[in-house]
Formats: structure tokens, C-alpha cells, sequence
């Protein structure tokens, strides 16, 4: 026993084994930290996420170079790998040709598909903003920086319904961006867009801010963009947009366009969105966003005609789930709500995202009209379902015709069939007749018309009744499709 101890702390032992132990402090500590973190079996505090102040200043006195300059080492490139060609996997020209399938059959061998795009690092520590679709499906990512090192970066995780996505990199002192206000920025302001178009590395253009909040683009289910005109192009998704502080507005996510290329129009998510994003990504692992259980539109002024409102600003109410905060809190369909916590709601969108960005538990006061009267409800936030319900089934049937649609009525074996999830009330559209009124409202076969001009409707005469009496002024139909409701104006102009 004597000897092995006398050999273990000989001076050459020694000097090995203090080295080894400093070895191995710098791996956990450096590289091997981002991978020990993912075996690591006892619990651990949250990671803390610091990020770099933003500048207070304008461009430098040397114009736009050196705001580009600066930023272009926190863009990076991400080259991203996923599997494709599996019979269960997305279709391919030889697995759809009739040629190869009669004489290969479908298919079914495995291929290495690769797809490129653009980061931006926001903290020192290497956390890595970019778009969910420049890395869905991928197994293997790897980020590219300025100074041509290749790292493979580590999945945090995805938010497909902003289309955002958060990497982190391995190691630290990394450039990175400061984050800047997005509820700051304003039309014609001037930005650069930096990314890697066409896999054209720190590719910088410049414009101006085009709009601001735009919703219902049908690229993201949250949708807030900041629209311009710097040239967006494939491969720039996932890049920054950043403003004339050199500090971070948005992530560039998509581009309007009828060729694949720039057209003028491209959109950004807006960094205060990306950032509770990343923030519940990193900390949480997974996103919680606000529900209150209601489905809202704009108040049109159709729509406030038909319905006889004494507002044209704020959403309308067209549905409320039974089992939802809203509908404990007493809303009723038809509410239009015109502010939240005082601050006015723009539109469905702008409705939509503040409820979402709410914490779920917090109280909210929803300012509403009510039959005229002006109404303060106060509402706790719900946490919002992952899953949309289903779309609506088809159903066909004969019913007497009424202008520009056929109607039957509902019984509770169509209510089952349809998925409404309400009682048998009301009447089931069976034909719509192409290019009238109806058709043109996007009425279609298996809706189901519960009111018209905000009269209950009990069955397919009662339809007849209230079209009569509208004497071919708009008809404004609450119309259920799948379980939710929403109102339609049918122009009869």
C-alpha cells in the first residue's frame, strides 16, 4: 500500500494528473458544458440569458458602413441536413414518375437534403435566433460564422406557429447583436436587411420600414410582421433586419412574390415577439401562450350595419368557447371589444397577439359594447390548446332555394356529422350557387347558418323569413363551420 502511494504522488504522477484535471475542467467548463447539459441527471437553475444593451445613437459620422460592419459578424450562415425519400416522407419528380415507379416501385431509399440560411447570435454565450422552417425536420445543423469557423450548433427548440426557431453554439465570447424596440419602429424608416441570399454570405441591403403590424399574410398563425422594401431573397430567412442604431428589429422571415424572387415586399418577425419567444425556449423549454377562449374578427362596416353596432373599431365577438375564461367571465357572442387593460385593439390580429403575449393567470380588463352600452369585464387568462380544432365536413342534401344558396335544416344526426358542437338550432347550407352573393362570402356546403342580422335562426324557413325581410339589403350570417363560429357579410348590393 505503501509503494502504490508513494507512486501516485511522485512528482511525474503528479504533473500528469493535474494536467488531465485541468483538461477536463476546461471541456466541462468550455466546449463539453453544452453537452454535459443534455446527460446531466440532477436538477439545475434556469440558464440566464444576458443580452447586450442597445445604442442610444444614430448611424456613425461615416454613414451606414460602419452600422453594417459592426453587425455583420453576429450574421451567420446555417446549413441545415434532414432525410427525404422515405415512402411516408415528402414526394419526389422519380418517385412520382410513372416510368420509374412501374419499373423501380415507390421510392423508399433514404437522401441527405440540405437546405441554407441565416442566424443571428444575440448573446455572447452563443444563442442563435433563426426561423423554424430553415431547420424543421433537420438532424444535423451546422453554423458558419463571419471568420469561416463551422460549429454544430444544438437545437433549443421551435415555435412553428411564429415561425422562429433558438440554437445554441458551443462555447462563449461570441459577436453578437443588441436587441432593439420593435413597438418603436415607424414607417419610412430606414433599415438594412443582412443574410445569406442565394448562399451569397453577409449579403447587406438597405430600404425602408414599409409598414408595421401586418397580419393575416397567411405565412405564421402569429402574425405581427414588419414590412419592407430592403431586398429579401431565399437563403436571407432567419437573417436581421436592424435599424439605423445598428440594434436588432426583426428576423427576416418570407417575401411576397409571383417569381421566387424579390418583388419589393418582404416581412420580418418583430424582435419583442422573437424575444418571448427565445426567452420561454430557453428557460422553459416549450411555449406558453394566452388563451381566452373566444374567436374574434373585425367590425366591418358592413358588418356594423347589419348588426346594427354603434362602433366600427375593435373586434366582434363571433364565438366563445363554453368551457373557456370568456365565457366564465360572462362575454357573449357579439360582444365588440375596443380595448384591453385601456389600450385600444386595432384589429383581430393586434387582439390576438396581445392576448397571447399575456402570461396565462394574469387578469385582464376587456372594455366592451354591449347592446349599445359600454361595459368594463375583467377576464384571468387561460393557457391556449396547442391543437386548432378540425375543419368542417361536407354534407349535400335538396331544400328550398333562397338567393345564391340551398338550405336544409339541422337535425341533431347532421349537428353529429358536421362537428358543430351545439344543439341541432339552425340551418345547413347543401349548395351554393358560383359567382353569387353567398359564394362570394365564402359560404360553402356543410356551413351552418345559426343568425341572420342577429336573428336566431331554427330552421331553413326561418332563413327565408329574415331574407325577405332584409329586402335585398347585406345579410350579415353567424355561421358555424367545424364547431366554430364566425360571422359573413353576404353583399346583395
Amino acid at each position: 500500500m505503501r509503494r502504490a502511494s508513494a507512486w501516485f504522488f511522485g512528482p511525474w504522477v503528479q504533473v500528469v494528473f493535474w494536467a488531465l484535471v485541468i483538461i477536463a475542467g476546461w471541456w466541462l467548463l468550455d466546449v463539453g458544458a453544452d453537452r454535459a447539459r443534455d446527460w446531466w441527471p440532477f436538477p439545475r437553475a434556469r440558464p440566464q440569458i444576458v443580452y447586450a444593451p442597445p445604442t442610444t445613437t444614430g448611424p456613425a459620422p461615416g454613414g451606414w458602413t460602419p452600422v453594417a460592419k459592426a453587425a455583420m459578424p453576429a450574421v451567420v450562415n446555417i446549413s441545415s441536413t434532414k432525410i427525404t425519400g422515405r415512402p411516408d416522407g415528402p414526394s419526389t419528380p422519380f418517385s412520382t414518375d410513372p416510368f420509374f415507379r412501374r419499373f423501380f416501385g415507390p421510392e423508399t431509399v433514404p437522401r441527405r437534403e440540405r437546405s441554407l440560411g441565416s442566424g443571428v447570435i444575440v448573446t455572447g454565450d452563443g444563442y442563435v435566433l433563426t426561423n423554424n422552417h430553415v431547420v424543421e425536420g433537420a438532424r444535423d445543423i451546422r453554423v458558419t460564422l463571419q471568420d469561416r469557423r463551422e460549429l454544430q450548433a444544438r437545437l433549443v427548440g421551435t415555435d412553428p406557429m411564429t415561425d422562429l426557431a433558438v440554437l445554441k453554439l458551443p462555447g462563449s465570447g461570441f459577436s453578437l447583436l443588441a436587441l432593439g424596440d420593435s413597438s418603436r419602429v415607424d414607417i419610412a424608416e430606414v433599415v438594412l436587411a443582412i443574410g445569406n441570399p442565394f448562399g451569397l454570405e453577409q449579403t447587406v441591403t438597405m430600404g425602408i420600414v414599409s409598414a408595421v403590424g401586418r397580419a393575416n399574410v397567411g405565412i405564421a398563425d402569429y402574425e405581427d410582421f414588419i414590412q419592407t422594401d430592403a431586398a429579401i431573397n431565399p437563403g436571407n430567412s432567419g437573417g436581421a433586419l436592424i435599424s439605423a442604431t445598428g440594434a436588432l428589429i426583426g428576423i427576416n422571415t418570407a417575401i411576397f412574390s409571383q417569381s421566387g424572387g424579390y418583388m419589393g415586399i418582404g416581412f420580418a418577425v418583430p424582435i419583442n415577439m422573437a424575444r418571448q419567444v427565445m426567452d420561454q425556449l430557453i428557460t422553459r423549454g416549450r411555449i406558453s401562450r394566452g388563451h381566452l377562449g373566444v374567436a374574434a374578427q373585425e367590425v366591418t362596416p358592413a358588418i356594423a350595419r347589419g348588426l346594427g353596432l354603434s362602433v366600427e373599431r375593435g373586434v366582434l365577438v363571433a364565438d366563445v368557447s363554453p368551457d373557456g375564461p370568456a365565457a366564465r367571465a360572462g362575454l357573449r357572442r357579439g360582444d365588440v371589444v375596443t380595448a384591453v387593460d385601456g389600450k385600444p385593439v386595432e384589429d383581430a390580429g393586434h387582439f390576438r397577439n396581445v392576448i397571447a403575449s399575456t402570461l396565462p393567470g394574469t387578469r385582464v380588463r376587456l372594455t366592451l359594447v354591449r347592446g349599445g352600452r359600454q361595459e368594463n369585464v375583467e377576464v384571468p387568462v387561460g393557457e391556449a390548446p396547442e391543437r386548432p380544432r378540425p375543419a368542417a365536413a361536407k354534407q349535400t342534401s335538396s331544400a328550398p332555394a333562397t338567393p345564391g344558396l340551398v338550405v336544409t335544416d339541422l337535425t341533431p344526426e347532421l349537428a353529429r356529422r358536421l362537428g358543430t358542437g351545439f344543439p341541432a338550432a339552425g340551418a345547413v347550407v347543401t349548395d351554393v350557387v358560383p359567382g353569387g352573393p353567398a359564394a362570394e362570402a365564402g359560404l360553402r356546403p356543410g356551413d351552418v347558418i345559426i343568425e341572420l342580422n342577429g336573428q336566431p335562426l331554427r330552421s331553413a324557413q326561418d332563413v327565408e323569413r329574415q331574407i325577405r325581410q332584409a329586402a335585398g339589403r347585406d345579410l350579415v350570417a353567424l355561421v358555424n363551420r367545424g364547431g366554430t363560429t364566425a360571422y359573413v357579410v353576404i353583399d346583395r348590393a
